[in-house]
């Protein structure tokens, strides 16, 4: 493993190369469930910095990154290479869910010119990356990438504004753990 001071050109090349990545947080104390989940389509993630990233946040099933975010902000951020010479690298950071009710929202949301579709995003995942490192990566298999997956972009296309509002009250509001997430 090797620790690096910043997210440099070759570290921002091949985080950016990476057609998926995963996310991990937790809540606070020994109780509770350790989320992680897989993040992807084009243009959804952005380099703002030597030790800043961002990525948007579609409506999805659940609200663990927000509410772990909203209880400690412990984040850590995996980019695996299944293509090319192997490669493993973690950001771990303090990060912040910018939501679409917060007047900052529309600002940062346009920090992601290559997005496919911004109807669907319901937060910003905003990262102040204070560790980086790299690692072997010997182990994770060569996988070929086929493409994005269109279903979630499709889905949300068809909500209005309000259909959203509600999948959010009905499915956002706490986590798995009854942490508050959009209540």
């Amino acid at each position: 493993m090797k620790l690096h001071e910043r997210i440099d050109g070759r570290l921002r090349d091949f985080i950016q190369a990476q057609a998926m990545f995963f996310v991990a947080t937790a809540p606070s104390g020994p109780e509770g469930h350790v989320n992680l989940s897989p993040k992807g389509m084009g243009g959804t993630f952005v380099v703002l910095g030597e030790h800043r990233v961002a990525y948007l946040d579609y409506h999805g099933s659940g609200a663990e990154t927000i509410a772990h975010l909203k209880d400690n902000g412990r984040i850590t951020l995996m980019f695996c290479a299944f293509q090319g010479p192997p490669n493993i690298v973690r950001l771990h950071g303090r990060g912040r869910a910018v939501l679409l009710t917060d007047p900052e929202h529309a600002e940062l949301v346009a920090l992601f010119p290559e997005a496919p579709d911004r109807h669907g995003v319901r937060s910003v995942i905003d990262v102040d990356v204070h560790r980086i490192s790299d690692s072997c990566g010997y182990s994770v298999p060569l996988m070929t990438y086929a493409g994005d997956r269109d279903l979630l972009l499709k889905w949300s296309e068809r909500k209005t504004d309000a259909d959203l509002a509600a999948y959010r009250r009905a499915k956002n509001e706490v986590s798995i753990d009854g942490l508050p997430a959009f209540s």
